[in-house]
């Protein structure tokens, strides 16, 4: 019997493949271990983020702050002149420039063992199952072609989970040829002629790529776009602005939103008032997003997602200035049309889609021949209906947080279970740390978090 520990990396996109990264960088050693990352793509590293083949898909963070090693702030910018890459226009980078990066860091770890002894292997298979020993010491993961891992330690880095509009929507509608669920999918969008009509649920960063690469494929039907709010992301200012932080001195201990509120404008007032930017006040808050959050009991940050998220999103997450001029040419050439609604029901009718928006008890219908879901990823993991995801779930394994953020685990992304138990076997990290921090899609969050892991789990790794 082997003496090797083994460690399973369900994903292979940003999370995934940063923690295999921090792994094979560890110190010390050696370390008898083998890590597998299961990764049904082709190429790890990318992920469904980064693995856009569009040039106009830009990454809505600058290239100097989207280095895969938080102690190494230059390496992306480090690679991209030694990797003769194309220019990133005004310091933002397409996005498949940016997976090839994570590709090749990805790529050279699997290539061969790390100097810390450690053994990489990849599985181009979809993981349907991790079921726990009696012991409860080790999980066997099970991938689709019915090979086996037994692994002492398993992390779920399975990103983001495909847009779901909260509506029921029949069969027949989720069938339909008009009716895109993902646009971020391998053949999405590829059967909009130019003259078809189209509607976009939601105005964030997902509706600005979507009308980017409608418009590159020549595109020039009628676009409505309905949305709740009726905000367009905001757009980035110019680079190297800065504001000092405030948290310590005025942040730290609030327990209300309405207090982390009330001091946020004060200060965007004093900046406004002496001509500066608001975005570097919003900016300064980041590294203490996390704090913030965790201060807050869970009636306060439901109150936060009720009240101020939507907001949030707007202030916080923010478009290229040459995305945002693009989309304002669309809606001054009456291209593209915001409509202010949410979509009540979608039915299909033929080769049309039937949609009805209500707004203030009114309902307005439209028929088009394509609905495009841009509401942002699928965070409640109480409706996921992955089969990894719906048996950890069932078997009590991975529970669901209360707001519906991701899933409940302690300080270290350990898997809480139904009875409150913190794993020793089950770890997460990503978008499904959201009740954790919030903020947790980012390149910089991530790569902490990746860092961190790979940290918590090195005291269990020289044993053997």
């Amino acid at each position: 019997m082997s003496s090797r520990r083994t460690i399973t990396i369900l994903g292979g996109g940003f999370s995934g493949s940063m923690l295999l990264v921090q792994l094979a960088r560890l110190p010390g050693g050696p370390y008898p271990v083998d890590v597998h990352l299961v990764e049904p793509r082709a190429v790890p590293g990318p992920g469904l983020a980064y693995s856009a083949r569009r040039k106009e898909y830009l990454l809505n963070v600058r290239a100097p702050f989207l280095s895969a090693f938080p102690q190494e702030p230059n390496h992306f910018i480090d690679w991209l002149r030694t990797s003769n890459n194309p220019a990133c226009t005004g310091g933002f980078c397409s996005r498949q420039t940016y997976g090839k990066y994570l590709q090749q860091l990805t790529e050279n770890v699997l290539a061969w063992p790390a100097e810390n002894g450690m053994r990489f292997f990849c599985h181009h298979q979809k993981a349907v199952a991790a079921t726990l020993t009696e012991a409860g010491d080790v999980a066997t993961v099970r991938l689709a072609d019915g090979h086996e891992i037994p692994s002492q330690q398993v992390v779920l880095a399975l990103g983001n989970f495909p847009p779901a509009p909260d509506l029921k929507l029949s069969a027949a509608v989720r069938a339909h040829a008009g009716y895109h669920s993902n646009p971020w999918g391998p053949q999405a969008l590829q059967n909009i002629a130019p003259h078809h009509s189209v509607l976009l649920i939601g105005s964030g960063l997902t509706a600005v790529d979507v009308l980017l690469g409608l418009a590159a494929d020549g595109h020039h039907g009628p676009v409505t776009v309905v949305s709740r709010s009726g905000r367009w992301p905001s757009v980035h200012g110019p680079l190297g602005l800065a504001y000092p932080s405030f948290y310590a001195p005025e942040l730290a201990g609030l327990t209300t939103v309405a207090e982390v509120v009330r001091v946020v404008r004060r200060h965007v007032r004093a900046a406004t008032a002496q001509g500066q930017d608001w975005r570097p006040v919003v900016d300064s808050l980041r590294p203490d997003l996390g704090r913030i959050w965790q201060s807050w009991p869970a009636q306060e940050q439901a109150r936060f997602l009720r009240h101020v998220a939507s907001i949030w999103s707007v202030v916080r997450h923010r478009s290229p200035p040459q995305n945002a001029a693009a989309v304002q040419q669309m809606l001054d050439a009456g291209i593209v049309r915001m409509k202010l609604g949410k979509v009540a029901t979608i039915e299909a009718s033929g080769s049309d889609l039937r949609v009805a928006v209500s707004r203030g008890g009114q309902r307005q219908e439209q028929l088009v021949q394509h609905v495009i879901s841009c509401t942002g990823p699928l965070l409640d993991y109480s409706r996921i209906p992955d089969p990894l995801v719906s048996g950890l779930r069932t078997a009590g394994h991975l529970v669901p947080d209360a707001l519906h953020l991701g899933v409940t685990t302690d300080e270290h992304g350990a898997l809480c279970n139904a009875q409150g138990q913190v794993s020793s076997v089950f770890y997460t990290l990503g978008p499904s740390r959201r009740p954790a921090y919030f903020e947790s899609t980012a390149v910089p969050e991530l790569r902490t978090q990746a860092a961190a892991l790979a940290q918590h789990l090195r005291p269990c790794l020289a044993a053997g």
